[in-house]
């Protein structure tokens, strides 16, 4: 299918980025073979002022949008801080009707979700404010580490470098995979991160530990998490007592031993199912010991077993149902 057109819907402090990076993989699609029309609008058809103090025309408001296939909106602080104005809103009402595909950026997930997009639908957004977006909208189902997600024709995606993985993805999903195959290869991409991977691994995530000792344990189960790492076994490898290990994990982490081995094997495991490996080697590899371990860990922490994890979030967007 041809002529796709895409429109980014604009607001004032939207960040930048979350604009011109999804916008450049589609621009660069267009010139090896796709056939992309893009455009912009805002609420009231002004130009919008951006987070970096750039101020940006647009072509035009919602009600001048005819047969839009993608509507792309952007993210912003001004969104999670001030709220969603509700011009925005009622932009974003007017607009998803006519769309085959509604997308947001990063902390657009917000404004979709003022807007009753997101209602009984699965989400992300960054990580550092999904629990704000969860909390403020307990109908939504935010999935807190993807990288984007979609559902019903609804996808949302985490900080900027993940909206270009999903640009990249709807390319796949509307031209192939070689055409966008080339697309990242000349912006120098990853073809393709999916959108199931984890925004973060374990020890990105937690703060580094200042106390040499716990710096220890942390290097060395996130290296090597198929060893033995009971709290007794870590313990011991550095020389302090189970309860003196515990203290720091709770101090420092705000964790316990065991939490934190059993994170970064749900990590490891969760790459290991993207990169295409069966349950049990992946159970084997992460150490959980046994599919059925893992399996227990995977429905508590995210709902879905590992099956249903990886075909649910493994592959890419255009294969997903």
């Amino acid at each position: 299918m041809s002529g796709r057109k895409i429109v980014f819907l604009l607001f004032d402090r939207m960040k930048m980025l979350d604009v011109t990076g999804p916008a450049e993989v589609f621009a660069e699609a267009n010139i090896v073979g796709a056939d992309y029309t893009i455009s912009y609008v805002s609420a009231s058809g002004e130009p919008v002022m951006t987070s970096i103090g750039i101020r940006l025309p647009v072509d035009g408001t919602p009600d001048d949008v005819l047969d839009a296939d993608t509507v792309v909106v952007s993210g912003g602080d001004v969104l999670v801080q001030r709220g969603v104005p509700a011009d925005l809103v009622a932009a974003i009402q007017s607009l998803q009707g006519g769309a085959r595909r509604l997308v947001s950026i990063c902390t657009g997930s917000f404004a979709l979700a003022a807007a009753g997009v997101l209602s009984g639908r699965r989400a992300t957004t960054h990580w550092r404010v999904a629990d704000r977006l969860a909390r403020a909208h307990p109908d939504v189902q935010v999935e807190a580490d993807a990288l984007f997600v979609e559902d019903r024709g609804v996808f949302t995606s985490a900080g900027v470098s993940a909206g270009m993985d999903l640009a990249l993805a709807l390319v796949e999903q509307d031209y192939g995979p070689d055409l966008a195959r080339e697309v990242a290869r000349r912006l120098v991409m990853f073809m393709q991160r999916p959108g199931g991977q984890s925004q973060f691994s374990a020890p990105l995530e937690i703060r580094p530990p200042r106390t040499p000792v716990l710096r220890e344990v942390v290097d060395l189960v996130s290296a090597q998490p198929a060893l033995d790492h009971s709290a007794r076994t870590l313990a011991a490898r550095v020389g302090v007592s189970s309860r003196h290990l515990a203290r720091l994990f709770a101090t420092e982490l705000d964790t316990t031993p065991a939490r934190f081995v059993e994170q970064v094997r749900l990590d490891h495991a969760k790459v290991l199912l993207d990169a295409g490996h069966g349950v049990a080697q992946a159970a084997r590899e992460a150490g959980f010991g046994s599919s059925e371990t893992m399996r227990r860990v995977f429905v508590a922490r995210l709902g879905a077993s590992p099956s249903e994890y990886r075909a649910r979030m493994s592959t890419s967007v255009g294969r997903r149902s």
